[in-house]
C-alpha cells in the first residue's frame, strides 16, 4: 500500500514542494504531467487507484487552465485554496461513490478474502474519512488569508496569517492524517 499511495500523492507532494518556489505555470504543469505518468504507468501495471489518479489529473488540469487564464495576483491568493479544494473533492468524491482512495491503493496484492472483510472494509473507509476530513481542513485553512485579508498571497512569509494558514495548518494536518494512517490500522484489528 505505502508505494501505491506514494505514487497516487507524488503529483500533489511535486506540486507542493514547487508552488511558491517556481512560476505557478511551472508548478502545474509539472504536477500534471506526474499525475498522467502516474495514470498512464498505473494502467499498465493495472494498479489500483483509478479514482484518485484520475481526480489529480483533473485537478491539474483545471489548475494549468486557470494558471495561464487568471492573473498572478488572483493565483497567488487563491492558487492553494483551489488545490487543497480539489484534492478534497477527489477524496471525498471517492468515498461518496464507494471507491475510498485509501482501499484503493490498500487493495493491492492482498488475497480476494481480505478485500471482501469488514475489518479492511471500515479500516480503509475510516482511514479515508481522516484524509478527507484533513483535506477540508487544509482547504477551509487556506482560504482564511485571502478572504480575511483581501491581498494575501502564499508568498508572505512575513504575515503570520498568511504563512500559518496557508502553509503550516494545511502541513500538520497532512502530518496528523499521515500518523494516523499508520496507527490506526493496527488499534482497529483484533489481535491474534
Amino acid at each position: 500500500m505505502v508505494v501505491g499511495i506514494l505514487v497516487g500523492f507524488a503529483p500533489w507532494i511535486v506540486y507542493w514542494v514547487l508552488v511558491g518556489n517556481v512560476p505557478f505555470d511551472t508548478a502545474v504543469l509539472v504536477a500534471l504531467a506526474v499525475a498522467v505518468a502516474g495514470l498512464v504507468l498505473g494502467r499498465i501495471r493495472k494498479a489500483p487507484g483509478i479514482t484518485f489518479e484520475i481526480g489529480a489529473v483533473a485537478t491539474f488540469t483545471v489548475l494549468t487552465l486557470l494558471t495561464v487564464t487568471l492573473s498572478q495576483a488572483f493565483m497567488e491568493r487563491w492558487i492553494q485554496p483551489l488545490s487543497n479544494l480539489g484534492i478534497f473533492v477527489v477524496a471525498l468524491g471517492g468515498v461518496l461513490i464507494g471507491r475510498p482512495f485509501v482501499r484503493e491503493f490498500a487493495a493491492a496484492d492482498r488475497p480476494d478474502e481480505v478485500l471482501a472483510s469488514e475489518p479492511f472494509r471500515r479500516i480503509t473507509t475510516t482511514l479515508t474519512w481522516i484524509w478527507v476530513a484533513a483535506f477540508a481542513g487544509m482547504t477551509i485553512s487556506s482560504a482564511v488569508p485571502p478572504i480575511v485579508q483581501g491581498d494575501a498571497t502564499i508568498l508572505d512569509t512575513k504575515t503570520p496569517l498568511s504563512f500559518v494558514c496557508y502553509w503550516v495548518i494545511p502541513a500538520v494536518l497532512m502530518a496528523a492524517a499521515a500518523l494516523a494512517s499508520r496507527i490506526l490500522p493496527a488499534r482497529m484489528t483484533p489481535p491474534d
